[in-house]
């Protein structure tokens, strides 16, 4: 087991537990106001797009067209959901009531229930952001913890944590424990029962459909197929974009998590998330949601003006945040040494190597 500790460079210990409140006071104010319209053009280019690529999936009958439509109309859930997360933090347009409105309905064709996803990721996630014990998405486990699994929980965790494994790791851990499975008692418990009931009702009727138009078309497996086209497989491709997202906005061979009593709004919010640089044909799609330190420091920040608070935040607190361009190969590197975490030594690990026949088990750090 090879042990990665995170250089004391990125942690800026001088000013790491200043109140974030010293970050917020010097984003622009201008950085806090929304356009109706903007919102509106957004939410409607978006869905416009949504619908066209469904529609090309329903109308081709080409494989070699059905595989970009579908990478493309995962792309277009994406970017609802992205919207839906902004409206969800209220900060899409002025009204409360049309927030929370857009942000059920843009969430629909990811299969999420806006109140689920208030508990979840807006109070905990941001509330606590890398907080040992309370930050559920991609928490990381100990050497020790990891040895305890069973078989098949290692081999879970070695799939889920791999390169090719966020989808799988948003699906169960984040869509079904947090989202499909999750009922808190009380007010919060029946809106999100409500809203499950919405999201199944959605799921019904868009399955349906698609089931009777492939029917209509050519029988059974036609059906199947066209149900697996329109239904299935965007939202696969979504949960793998969206949980590729969350692990590089989170881990990172330079990123800390904290033990929950060294933890403070300054290290969850500046020190443990990013700002990454993409291509801009992806931000169509994504809306500056990998601009994400801004973004965690205040979520009130509207997805168009992200760019600028981070330059605010980088001017007043120069290389305090992680930023960088995003590049497959840091990705494959994170994924091959953040496998488990030290949370004393506060450093990422692989994880713990076989010993050879004959040779003394080695013990995990």
């Amino acid at each position: 087991m090879t042990s990665f500790p995170i250089p004391s460079a990125a942690t800026g210990a001088t000013v790491r537990d200043r109140p974030l409140s010293a970050v917020r006071d010097v984003i622009p104010p201008s950085c806090y106001r929304r356009s109706t319209a903007l919102g509106l053009v957004s939410v409607g280019s978006d869905l416009l797009i949504y619908v066209a690529l469904l529609v090309g999936l329903a109308w081709v009958r080409a494989w070699w067209l059905d595989v970009p439509l579908v990478i493309l109309a995962g792309l277009a859930v994406s970017s609802l959901f992205v919207l839906a997360h902004d409206a969800s933090h209220q900060a899409l347009f002025d009204s409360r009531r049309l927030n929370t409105a857009l942000a059920t309905i843009l969430m629909l064709p990811s299969l999420h229930i806006n109140e689920a996803w208030i508990v979840g990721h807006n109070r905990l996630h941001h509330g606590h952001t890398t907080r040992q014990g309370f930050d559920f998405v991609w928490h990381p486990l100990t050497a020790e913890q990891y040895a305890a699994l069973r078989w098949w929980e290692r081999a879970r965790h070695r799939l889920e944590w791999s390169w090719a494994g966020s989808g799988a790791y948003y699906l169960r851990e984040v869509w079904f424990n947090k989202m499909i499975r999750f009922t808190p008692t009380g007010s919060r418990g029946a809106a999100i029962r409500r809203g499950r009931l919405l999201v199944g009702t959605w799921a019904l009727v868009c399955s349906c459909g698609a089931l009777a138009l492939g029917w209509a078309q050519g029988g059974p497996a036609s059906a199947a197929t066209m149900w697996l086209k329109l239904v299935v497989a965007p939202f696969l491709v979504f949960v793998e974009v969206i949980g590729w997202t969350v692990y590089v906005h989170h881990i990172g061979p330079d990123l800390h998590w904290w033990p929950r009593r060294e933890w403070t709004p300054w290290k969850g919010q500046m020190e443990s998330t990013t700002v990454l640089r993409i291509p801009r044909v992806f931000n169509l799609f994504l809306h500056n949601i990998f601009v994400h330190v801004p973004h965690h420091v205040d979520p009130r920040i509207p997805w168009y003006h992200l760019p600028a608070a981070a330059a605010a935040i980088d001017a007043a607190f120069p290389g305090k945040a992680v930023a960088r361009r995003l590049r497959l190969r840091d990705y494959l590197r994170s994924t091959r040494r953040c496998k488990l975490y030290d949370w004393e030594a506060k450093a990422w690990s692989t994880y713990p190597v076989a010993p050879a026949p004959g040779a003394s088990a080695e013990q995990p750090a």
